[in-house]
């Protein structure tokens, strides 16, 4: 039966303790069900001016999608999601890779404190944005390795969607093994600070040796040369000597008087980073060379340059790898020598 409560009810249960337990609610005796008469006006008739009559309804639905302003960042660039920045240890390279994509460089401050700390500000939003960073940890190493670690963290602090490490030249290579007892794989620890300061991936141009690849817990994309070592005699003919490094010139210099003394007509020097420490300039401007031919992924000032340099750009090779990545393309998949990359 149906409950309800009444006032009068109330007032009983507080002089009968079984009303006070069923809280004034009491049984309402059973009537007779209400009979609602209906009474009909008129019809909704035929149809008018040759439509059926209808209930009115708005053109615009409550479950249609409604179309909200798009607001554009005026600094954002309309066509893309691709933002190159770069820091301050090889920043014509940079501008380089840049003009090769078609873009501008990302806006970024980068200042140092009196007391030798770095400090890094991304001047335009990258939310979303896939970010390439053009930087070399070349001499001098620590503080090129430290400002890359910092634009890293102010790319993932900035909410970028994915953050490319671009590495022409990567320092502490050489420190790959070790060669005796308690020595540091400094290559390991330096792949973990970036992969820890939020890298997503690695690009790098010919590393010291290939197993470096495997110190890293992202994705690595190793662009590099092919070298072919011949065995035989080199008398009367051109040599052309190649490494991934020069630094002091001194193992190249052995090698180019080892050719000379085997009758070679001519040697050439072919190497990819130009770190040209004492005494690599005297070595190599000895005499021993015909020509040096070297890449720009290591600035190289005036005062090392000499008459057999010859300097080539990487900016095409790494530019063309950049938007690989960023499309989501093959990087080894067509020889770039197809791409009419100069």
């Amino acid at each position: 039966m149906p409950l309800c409560y009444s006032p009068t009810s109330a007032a009983a249960a507080s002089a009968s303790p079984a009303a006070a337990r069923s809280g004034g609610l009491h049984r309402r005796s059973r009537t007779a069900p209400a009979v609602v008469r209906c009474k009909k006006i008129a019809s909704l008739g035929g149809a008018i001016n040759g439509a059926l009559p209808c209930i009115p309804v708005s053109a615009r639905s409550l479950l249609s999608p409604v179309t909200l302003p798009i607001l554009q960042d005026p600094n954002m660039r309309n066509d893309t999601r691709l933002r190159i920045f770069s820091g301050t240890a090889n920043p014509f390279l940079s501008q380089e890779i840049a003009s090769y994509l078609g873009l501008e460089l990302g806006k970024i401050k980068i200042k140092r404190f009196a007391d030798g700390e770095i400090y890094v500000q991304l001047q335009e939003s990258v939310r979303g944005c896939d970010v390439f960073l053009v930087q070399p940890t070349c001499p001098p190493a620590n503080e090129n390795l430290m400002e890359l670690l910092i634009m890293i963290d102010a790319c993932r602090r900035a909410s970028a969607k994915n953050i490319t490490a671009v590495i022409p030249y990567f320092g502490y290579a050489r420190a790959d093994r070790k060669s005796q007892g308690r020595e540091s794989i400094a290559a390991k620890l330096v792949a973990n600070m970036i992969t820890e300061a939020g890298a997503n991936r690695v690009l790098v141009c010919d590393l010291h040796s290939s197993q470096a690849m495997g110190y890293f817990d992202i994705p690595v994309d190793h662009v590099y040369g092919q070298v072919m070592n011949l065995i035989g005699d080199v008398r009367g003919k051109v040599a052309v000597m190649m490494d991934d490094m020069i630094d002091t010139a001194g193992t190249i210099a052995k090698g180019a008087e080892l050719l000379h003394q085997e009758g070679a007509r001519e040697v050439y020097a072919c190497c990819t980073h130009a770190v040209f420490s004492p005494p690599a300039i005297e070595r190599l401007s000895s005499g021993l060379f015909q020509e040096v031919i070297i890449t720009n992924t290591i600035p190289l000032k005036e005062e090392k340059h000499f008459p057999q340099l010859t300097i080539l750009s990487v900016a095409n090779l790494l530019g063309e790898t950049i938007w690989r990545v960023h499309d989501d393309c093959s990087v080894g998949h067509e020889p770039y020598s197809s791409l009419d990359i100069d």
